[in-house]
């Protein structure tokens, strides 16, 4: 029996009966269009929270004040001292460290006239555009004094410049942020939103200042610019070492480098997606019964013509071909059939649902085809292996 033969024989079959298989193929088509359309969503999912986190760059290394400890309350957050200046300048003197930001925030309302918003207000160094990867739109950023000097300026986000100056230029115009008055120097590029936080809709001050608007003597944040991604393990291992010492052996910090912070976000994200593909792919196990249903009735069914056509000489490992092609063919036609439906389903809420990101893989396509024809095969190869052990006296009786 060649190829041509099995492919008529196949075609012959699911002719006549197009509705029967048709249903098969129905429910692997359900099956690989969820598993496609969630794994896409999954994985769109995944890039953008990515992006987002790799937008800063990827040779951070961060250290907030407090750490988790063991004691007489469990998760209990300890600090006995705090992140200061002083801390920055240290850590700034790392060899590998290329940049330092020092971040003090805190909510004010910033005023221009008769127009006043509430916005997150950043204490920063003037190093934030470099380290942080967010430019200057006009003017200029916070100039290079000494960390405990302020200067008593203020760089607006693009939002918050067209909130209060419309398309008026802002440079040179005194403002009033919090109890403080600043004079504008420069209007940062739009950067959008980070988790939640937009930060096109902020205002950026020297640290000593926003210290003194928030009466507080600590830093939130030290960030770090490595040089390299082979340098931010010795960094923070260097880090470790300068804080331990300079904060009398206490380890009362954290520290947490972008490639940890990334390596993480992959995991959680990626078990996430794969439970979620596994549970769509339950509808597979069901389009699975339904193939393994049909061809068992079709093999009751055509006992009298797998006699004859062992009677004719054909042998078992081409009966047997012949039913798993059915099946093969059953399920690759549902399979193309859901990856299409997978596919556009994923395109159209990409569309219509603001902020949805979805994104389809080649492996997700790979893998929906694969899947298609392995449960097909899998679910034909018992009825199968029953049409091929009839013997052809006792099917042409039983006919």
């Amino acid at each position: 029996m060649s190829l041509r033969d099995l492919l008529a024989l196949t075609f012959e079959a699911l002719g006549s009966h197009r509705l029967r298989y048709g249903l098969s193929a129905l429910a692997i088509a359900v099956g690989v269009g969820a598993v496609v359309l969630l794994a896409s969503i999954g994985e769109g999912t995944k890039r953008y929270i990515m992006n987002q986190m790799s937008q800063f760059g990827t040779t951070l290394v961060a250290v907030n004040p407090g750490k988790i400890t063991t004691g007489g309350i469990p998760g209990m957050l300890s600090s006995h001292r705090k992140l200061t200046l002083d801390d920055a300048r240290a850590l700034s003197r790392i060899p590998q460290v290329t940049a330092t930001v020092a971040m003090a925030v805190g909510s004010a309302a910033v005023q221009y006239e008769s127009l006043s918003r509430q916005v997150y207000v950043y204490g920063v160094t003037h190093e934030m555009p470099r380290v942080w990867s967010m430019p200057v739109s006009i003017g200029e950023f916070i100039p290079d004094v000494d960390y405990g000097r302020g200067s008593a300026v203020v760089v607006l986000g693009p939002k918050l410049k067209r909130e209060l100056f419309g398309n008026a230029n802002p440079l040179g115009a005194a403002v009033r942020v919090g109890e403080a008055r600043f004079r504008v120097i420069g209007v940062m590029e739009s950067k959008g939103q980070f988790l939640g936080f937009d930060l096109d809709d902020a205002a950026y001050v020297p640290i000593a200042d926003a210290m003194r608007l928030f009466n507080r003597p600590e830093v939130d944040e030290i960030d770090m610019m490595v040089s390299s991604n082979d340098d931010i393990d010795p960094v923070a291992e260097h880090t470790k070492a300068l804080l331990i010492e300079r904060h009398d052996g206490d380890e009362d910090f954290t520290i947490t480098t972008q490639k940890e912070s990334l390596a993480m976000v992959d995991r959680i994200l990626g078990i996430v997606s794969g439970v979620v593909t596994a549970i769509a792919g339950i509808s597979l196990l069901v389009g699975a019964i339904g193939i393994l249903t049909i061809m068992w009735i079709v093999v009751q069914e055509r006992v009298g013509e797998i006699g004859l056509v062992k009677a004719l000489g054909a042998h078992r490992h081409q009966i047997l071909a012949w039913y798993l092609f059915e099946a093969a063919v059953t399920a690759l036609v549902g399979g193309m059939a859901g990856l299409l439906l997978g596919m556009g389903g994923a395109w159209v809420l990409g569309e219509v649902v603001p902020g949805l990101s979805v994104y389809v893989p080649f492996w997700v396509v790979i893998a929906a085809i694969g899947m298609a024809l392995g449960v097909g095969l899998a679910a034909g190869v018992a009825p199968a292996q029953r049409a091929a052990r009839l013997n052809p006296v006792d099917a042409l009786r039983g006919e």
